[in-house]
């Protein structure tokens, strides 16, 4: 999920005294990893990975953990971003499709994101260079040997969570009852999704600022990098009945990038960008045993439904589906995958489906 824009902003101002206060206790917590080795043969003595978690972990009979739904933030969020009322309050409450009176709910930092060890914790460019498969393997680990949770009722993820879900379901294909991921492809990254990212990686890179990394204060093309995302992370419906004439299209422009502006450092958003390089699901598909359904939409910037590749390459999936849904008055492009009324029935069929007797 792209995190820098007006909509989301907004929101996570508001998580501490809105979402938090209207949902289930929230309960925080590190898992740290010792001596933990990147892909790239690079090594930390100690990766920390922030997590939270809503409800209480049920056992069966033999001890296997039954109600556990893993949780997959995007590029540049935070598990906290699914405490939004759009989600949580639709799925975390009582009665809903993630009722946390029934459910055990994970949802982690990724490496390099929110208070999980980052390079502007210190190291900055000198941050191992992780990837998405570093990033899965990490919170394999938490899961497992942080959380004592050895399978899962349901892995799930948004855009870079999304492609996550991807690889969660070929790496560990016995580790889920089902797979559902939202805004995403299961191919490389490629075509016009490489290069908005490249524009943004670029205009970090090349600044004279940037200093190789070791910048005195963020460099001017983490402006151009935050203004790339809010153009990717909406439809442009949505946007013209934000911005419907000259000037409201520059203060709103110019506010949601100075709001995503504060607190962001450039290292870590080249460095979450970079990430998706190593991604590459399509060999693996077929190791897919969990039921799966991919879902997008219709005005998504990021996966345009035009390309045809998640059509294509879900066929190939075992127990797979995927569907496309239309634009409606609810939609907000990528952003979408977020607001949790659009596409929750399908949630209910894929657990309805998958359930255990």
């Amino acid at each position: 999920m792209i995190m820098k824009n007006i909509a989301i902003a907004t929101a996570l101002s508001l998580i501490a005294s809105v979402a938090v206060a209207a949902e289930p206790a929230v309960q925080e917590g590190d898992h740290v990893l010792k001596n933990f080795r990147f892909a790239s043969g690079e090594a930390l003595p100690e990766l920390r990975l922030h997590y939270r978690t809503l409800g209480k972990l049920q056992r069966d009979a033999r001890g296997v953990a039954r109600n556990a739904v893993l949780i997959m933030h995007g590029t540049g969020g935070t598990g906290a971003q699914f405490l939004r009322p759009e989600f949580s309050g639709e799925l975390f409450r009582a009665g809903g499709e993630l009722d946390t009176e029934r459910f055990f709910v994970i949802l982690p930092d990724g490496i390099g994101h929110g208070k999980s060890t980052k390079p502007s914790d210190g190291l900055r460019a000198q941050f191992p260079q992780y990837g998405y498969e570093d990033m899965i393997a990490a919170q394999y680990r938490l899961v497992t040997e942080g959380l004592g949770v050895q399978h899962l009722r349901l892995v799930m993820g948004t855009s870079m969570g999304g492609m996550h879900t991807w690889l969660w379901g070929q790496r560990y294909p016995d580790a889920m009852d089902a797979l559902l991921p939202l805004a995403s492809l299961p191919s490389q990254i490629s075509g016009r999704n490489r290069a908005w990212r490249r524009i943004a990686i670029d205009a970090i890179r090349l600044d004279p600022q940037w200093r190789g990394g070791d910048y005195r204060e963020q460099p001017l093309g983490l402006r151009t990098a935050e203004q790339m995302l809010f153009l990717m992370g909406s439809n442009p419906v949505l946007r013209q009945q934000q911005m419907p004439d000259l000037a409201r299209s520059d203060a709103v422009f110019d506010s949601a990038v100075a709001d995503s502006l504060r607190g962001a450092d450039a290292n870590d958003v080249m460095y979450q960008l970079e990430a998706s390089r190593d991604y590459d699901p399509a060999p693996g598909l077929e190791k897919i045993r969990a039921p799966l359904m991919a879902i997008n939409f219709a005005d998504d910037l990021i996966n345009p439904p035009e390309l045809g590749i998640l059509e294509r390459e879900i066929k190939r999936v075992p127990r797979g589906r995927a569907l496309v849904i239309p634009m409606t008055p609810q939609s907000r492009g990528h952003g979408t995958h977020t607001v949790a009324a659009v596409w929750k029935g399908h949630l209910a069929e894929l657990l309805r489906n998958s359930a255990h007797d």
